[in-house]
């Protein structure tokens, strides 16, 4: 066990953990944590823009750098995006990350242990994951 299903409140394994705990980074508004003010991913302002290169190439920097900074446990190595420009347009988004899984890297130790990839999906200011 690594920690607790923040719905359920069942025990979960550390990749799980991971997981969840890259979607409340990257569904966290900036500012928005009154004690840790520079926390979250800042994508869900992005949401709902034109879609050209520029936008895109912003939010892939944003998850990324977010990641990096607030998920000691992964590596990102790329993030791109799928789906249709329709469904970005009406405020939803999905996107593929792959990153170096690193179990004790939250401890120092950045031994990867395995490369993964999963999605993150964007819905009105929330995020959702799942291992691919």
């Amino acid at each position: 066990m690594s920690g607790v299903d923040r719905y359920t409140l069942k025990p979960i394994d550390n990749l799980s953990h991971t997981m969840q705990s890259v979607e409340v980074i990257l569904s966290t508004d900036i500012g928005s944590r009154v004690m840790r003010r520079p926390f979250g991913g800042g994508v869900s302002e992005l949401l709902g823009r034109a879609l050209v290169p520029r936008t895109f190439a912003i939010m892939q920097q944003l998850i990324g750098t977010a990641i990096d900074l607030w998920e000691p446990r992964l590596a990102v190595r790329r993030v791109s995006f799928e789906g249709s420009a329709g469904t970005v347009r009406v405020g939803t988004a999905s996107v593929v990350i792959a990153a170096d899984y690193r179990p004790n890297g939250h401890l120092g130790d950045f031994t990867v242990e395995q490369t993964v990839s999963f999605s993150v999906s964007f819905a009105q200011g929330k995020a959702s994951s799942s291992v691919l």
